[in-house]
């Protein structure tokens, strides 16, 4: 959009606690998508990720699988920080593993953000709360994107909190639901949003979703041209056997619909509960 300047921006992924908390399968294209939207161009995009070399060495499997990972990773512009596993005993003899990318990716966010305006920081550790307040000491904008287990502070730190969940196709849809010739936000799709607005003495209420990744997200109100946002009507029939209506309007509370379409607009059919952001 024209009133959008460029803006230089860093992507900066903790693949092993996205992965471990509900992200495991998130689509790194539609990611890299998603931070150069509106005239945005990606300058740095860094993935850091544990490797087990004595796993690698007893199982094939694994080792096959992870490289085949590390290669899709750059094969969508990704530089793929590897972090070595390291086996320790404790006290007790018992094996445990570390291989904690956190300062790895700290440094490096703050280093290259000299050359940077905008910071898509993945992850949902608390430890990155620090590092969000240098980047925007340093100018930066700083928006964070986790899926389930995330800090409240780290939420509340950055300048823009995103669930994952909500981003167009970032995560597929389970297949049993998914229509893949359907694009996400269009009639008969399968989509992701919140209950923004419910009307408990009528008995019905309104989701609001992302249709797309152009415009602000700041732009809420549906009824703007410039809003990615889209709002479907939902039933109080069609939710009261997977969540407690009188919670409801509450954003924590993150839906999966279906799109169908009447005269009237959109209605979300065969509705369930992801998970409650909290």
């Amino acid at each position: 959009m024209e009133y959008y300047k460029t803006r230089k921006v860093g992507v900066y992924v903790d693949v092993s606690n996205i992965a471990m908390n509900g992200g495991y399968g998130m689509q790194y294209d539609i990611l890299r998508e998603f931070a150069g939207r509106n005239n945005g161009i990606c300058m740095r995009l860094n993935a850091y990720l544990p490797y087990d070399e004595e796993k690698a060495k007893e199982s094939p499997e694994y080792r096959k699988k992870s490289n085949s990972f590390h290669s899709v990773l750059r094969d969508f512009g990704y530089k793929v920080i590897v972090k070595k596993v390291k086996w320790f005993v404790d006290d007790e003899n018992h094996r445990f593993a570390k291989a904690n990318s956190d300062l790895d990716m700290a440094v490096d966010a703050l280093l290259q953000s000299e050359k940077l305006d905008y910071v898509l920081i993945l992850t949902g550790d608390g430890d990155f709360i620090q590092v969000v307040r240098a980047l925007q000491n340093k100018g930066c904008r700083v928006d964070v994107i986790s899926f389930k287990n995330i800090a409240g502070a780290l939420k509340r730190e950055a300048d823009s909190y995103i669930s994952g969940y909500l981003i167009p196709e970032l995560l597929p849809i389970d297949d049993e639901y998914e229509n893949h010739e359907i694009l996400w936000g269009k009639k008969g799709s399968r989509v992701r949003g919140i209950c923004y607005s419910y009307h408990h003495e009528k008995g019905y209420g309104f989701f609001r979703y992302v249709e797309s990744f152009e415009g602000g997200l700041w732009i809420t109100d549906s009824r703007k041209k410039e809003s990615p946002y889209k709002t479907a009507f939902v039933h109080k029939s069609h939710l009261m056997d997977i969540v407690d209506i009188n919670q409801l309007p509450n954003r924590d509370y993150i839906f999966e619909f279906d799109l169908h379409d009447d005269e009237k607009g959109y209605q979300a059919k065969n509705v369930n509960l992801v998970y409650v952001d909290r």
